[in-house]
């Protein structure tokens, strides 16, 4: 057994493959390896060299240790979803190609016998296949992906690069399979598309069994906190219920507001 490698992983699965025909199933199969071939290529990624694990609706990918993150969910899905809206705009329904497409990292081994063992492959597997995701899909018809990331490449990827990312689009959801043992949070966006306009699911609050737990229906405005769901305050820096702003947050023209005690930050001076 060799040692198991930290890689990045991409699942991706075909909505509604099973309801379809014969047919329709070997034509999706076709659109479904030619779009994403043809994608990768239009973004500097060679699929040649990705190991994946094959199904009839979707692919296990783990990629190379040289590929960029920021460039696999920053370019290389949009790309995918272009695609896949021009593919679709001239199809009925039933003979869409639309998928779901799931992104973490961890270790995994390469050498398995029937696969690739390694928890980070379940855990990709199992927000690939969240009904959040799926729900969140099948709210835009017109859309191509529903794309899902774990926590750490929301706060590694997303959030640090959002010129690219646009982390404001993601909502933050709880993925709970009791019978799996499998509890997570993730966050979530459909490509090209706003969350903001479709609510949270009734029975889906802070509690629910796969709502965003600590994620409100209309998320907030601006970068938002990978570990809490909640928007940075514009405008300074918040401890608390203490904002400081100026022009280096501390320092020569700062001012603070808040209710932490007179003399404890401002010296006995006004607020």
């Amino acid at each position: 057994m060799d040692h198991p490698e930290r890689r990045l992983l991409i699942s991706v699965d075909m909505e509604s493959y099973s309801r379809r025909g014969n047919i329709l199933q070997y034509e999706a199969q076709q659109a479904f390896r030619e779009l994403l071939q043809a994608a990768a290529g239009a973004v500097g990624l060679d699929r040649v060299t990705w190991s994946t694990q094959r199904a009839g609706d979707g692919e296990l990918a783990i990629l190379p240790r040289d590929v960029s993150e920021s460039r696999v969910i920053g370019r290389f899905v949009p790309e995918l979803n272009r695609r896949l809206r021009a593919y679709n705009s001239s199809r009925l329904p039933a003979a869409r190609v639309r998928l779901r497409i799931a992104v973490h990292q961890g270790l995994v081994h390469l050498d398995g016998a029937n696969g690739f063992p390694g928890n980070a492959v379940v855990f990709v597997s199992r927000l690939c296949d969240a009904d959040p995701v799926r729900r969140a899909l099948a709210a835009f018809p017109d859309a191509g992906v529903a794309l899902v990331v774990s926590t750490d490449i929301y706060r590694d990827v997303v959030f640090e690069y959002p010129e690219e990312m646009r982390p404001d689009r993601f909502r933050r959801v709880r993925i709970s399979k009791p019978d799996k043992g499998f509890d997570e949070y993730a966050w979530l966006c459909v490509v090209d598309e706003d969350l903001s306009t479709v609510p949270a699911p009734t029975g889906e609050g802070p509690d629910g069994p796969e709502g965003g737990a600590g994620s409100p229906a209309v998320p907030p405005p601006g970068p938002v906190r990978p570990d809490s769901g909640q928007a940075y305050p514009a405008g300074g820096i918040s401890v608390g219920d203490v904002r400081v702003r100026g022009q280096n947050a501390i320092g020569p023209g700062a001012t603070a507001i808040g209710s932490v005690g007179r003399d404890a930050i401002l010296g006995g001076g006004d607020r």
